[in-house]
């Protein structure tokens, strides 16, 4: 057992495919290095304690809402034979939460790293992925594993429900907003709306059936570099999820004046009904200009990322 360690993840968007991806359609998700969960373990003389934003205090007396971490935690421990080892574990999170930005995996992702390094154990990824489920599951009852497959992830990833995520390349010179419009998104109540629809409406299926259209067409142009088509196609993703019932006025709002000043492309990413919207533009004068608008319209945080060769890591808006 070390005296301390620390465990990292990151955010991440979903580029296509969200809520076609729960039906068996594929989806395009990047991390987004950026912005980062990290948890750190100490040991102590007595008791197991957890500090974060949402509590500070016993892990035994963690509220119900924090019972998806403190059930992976009593999981981690079981499995590595320490129910009784004393520690504090604090948790450090950029993400913001109800966004769409998986932070709920992220610090799934990290805090099972944090303990494998603290107990000197080692951990294959799919051991990852299994543990930090626990916590997923109860959260969010049947996540599809997209979450935890793209911010445990260094590369962009195309995910397919039950299958392996695949590494897929990009050959773009492009670049993301990231726009947090400051309202909570809400998930669950998207995808329930969405399992009704379907149930009551044949034109939905189509809908679903043709955001997994988008998102393979949006694979080829990441791969030859047609920003241009990429662009149209986010609009046309967002005038499906939109007919679906999962955006939300300030989303449209957003998304028009994006359009209006200049982005290729614009649409809501994760669940909807708030949360974040993503632009895509040409360049990173563009992007900032973009930025700069949305913020001063309401955004209450944007982050710019090249969506490039190589993918590199991406900044916060700072309109230098």
């Amino acid at each position: 057992m070390r005296k301390s360690a620390t465990g990292q993840s990151h955010a991440k968007i979903i580029f296509f495919g969200e809520h076609s991806v729960v039906y068996g359609q594929p989806a395009i998700c990047l991390p987004i290095s950026k912005i980062k969960t990290i948890v750190s373990i100490k040991g102590a003389d007595t008791g197991q304690h957890v500090a974060s934003k949402y509590f500070t205090g016993a892990l035994s007396e963690m509220p119900d809402s924090q019972t998806g971490i403190q059930l992976l935690i009593n999981t981690i421990l079981v499995e590595l034979h320490q129910e009784k080892t004393p520690f504090t574990l604090q948790v450090t999170s950029e993400i913001p939460a109800e966004r769409g930005m998986g932070s709920s995996a992220a610090t799934a992702i990290a805090i099972v790293r944090a303990f494998f390094h603290f107990f000197h154990q080692s951990l294959s990824h799919a051991e990852l992925l299994r543990l930090a489920d626990v916590s997923e599951q109860y959260i969010h009852g049947n996540p599809s594993g997209l979450d935890a497959a793209t911010v445990s992830s260094k590369t962009p990833i195309w995910f397919v429900k039950g299958r392996r995520p695949q590494a897929i390349p990009i050959k773009q010179n492009a670049f993301l907003v990231i726009v947090d419009t400051g309202i909570m998104g809400q998930t669950g109540l998207a995808v329930q709306h969405v399992k009704s629809k379907l149930a009551g409406d044949h034109h939905a299926e189509e809908d679903i059936e043709m955001l997994g259209k988008i998102a393979k067409q949006a694979r080829s142009c990441l791969a030859n570099g047609d920003s241009q088509k990429l662009g149209f196609l986010m609009n046309d993703s967002q005038t499906i999820l939109s007919k679906l019932g999962v955006s939300h006025p300030i989303l449209d709002q957003f998304a028009t004046l994006a359009l209006k000043n200049g982005a290729l492309g614009a649409k809501l990413t994760g669940g909807g009904m708030g949360g974040c919207l993503i632009t895509l533009t040409s360049s990173k004068p563009s992007a900032k200009q973009i930025a700069t608008i949305l913020e001063q319209h309401g955004a209450i945080h944007t982050w710019i990322e090249p969506l490039a060769t190589g993918y590199h890591k991406g900044e916060k808006n700072d309109h230098s």
